[in-house]
């Protein structure tokens, strides 16, 4: 079994914050387990058994809309914390969680979390500040939908694309989406998705092969996003 102290990708979330006995503690309860693209990890309306920590792979947020389009809120990958809002609430979660690529996860127990909230203030710090980060870019992701155009979201979800999970050995973006997928993330129908990309693959912004995209032009691409 891996253990938690030793572990390399605690580093990057609020799991850094907690003691040597405490990750010792997670260790011994923790389950580990691998995920095929495609699965899903929790639904909307459930109740979690802990909190995930991604170790490898990308999983997409998604929101299902009124009329059932589906909706990518985030994409986490290695590092990240999956579900810490709703343990620490207690509530059930207001998104669902799929696999877009195989991924290692570790389920945190639930009564572990809580125990070090409570009682570890630089922890809880953490997670607060997490919480609030993903609030701020929810706001700001509101109000992208209602005032930028499509073309200026692509070139966003584009741009987020290539800083955050950056370029596999041949120069495509390293996370790679269907075009429903990216449509989520763009906030629109996979039509008109498909027809901006288009747009932006004959004015050499993009390369596509398949799903794989490379992104040629990000100084072009910013221009678009800032309108």
């Amino acid at each position: 079994m891996d253990r938690c102290e030793q572990c390399i990708v605690r580093q990057f979330s609020a799991l850094n914050a907690l003691t040597k006995d405490e990750l010792m503690r997670i260790t011994v309860c923790k389950t580990s387990e691998t995920i095929k693209k495609g699965q899903i990890l929790f639904e909307e309306g459930d109740h979690l058994k802990g909190v995930y920590c991604i170790k490898k792979g990308i999983c997409k947020l998604t929101k299902l809309s009124a009329n059932g389009r589906e909706q990518i809120v985030k994409l986490v990958s290695s590092g990240d914390l999956l579900g810490q809002r709703s343990v620490i609430s207690n509530e059930k979660v207001n998104l669902s969680a799929v696999a877009i690529s195989d991924m290692e996860i570790c389920l945190l127990p639930k009564k572990d979390i809580l125990r070090s909230f409570e009682t570890n203030r630089e922890f809880s710090s953490e997670v607060i500040r997490d919480v609030c980060h993903d609030l701020k870019n929810a706001n700001n992701s509101t109000v992208d939908m209602a005032q930028k155009t499509v073309k200026q979201r692509l070139a966003d979800t584009l741009i987020y694309l290539y800083n955050t999970f950056g370029e596999d050995e041949h120069g495509f973006l390293s996370a790679q989406m269907t075009r429903e997928e990216l449509a989520g993330m763009v906030g629109t129908a996979t039509e008109s998705l498909i027809r901006t990309l288009s747009d932006f693959i004959k004015q050499n912004l993009v390369t596509a092969k398949g799903k794989k995209l490379r992104v040629n032009a990000m100084e072009a691409l910013e221009k678009i996003s800032s309108g």
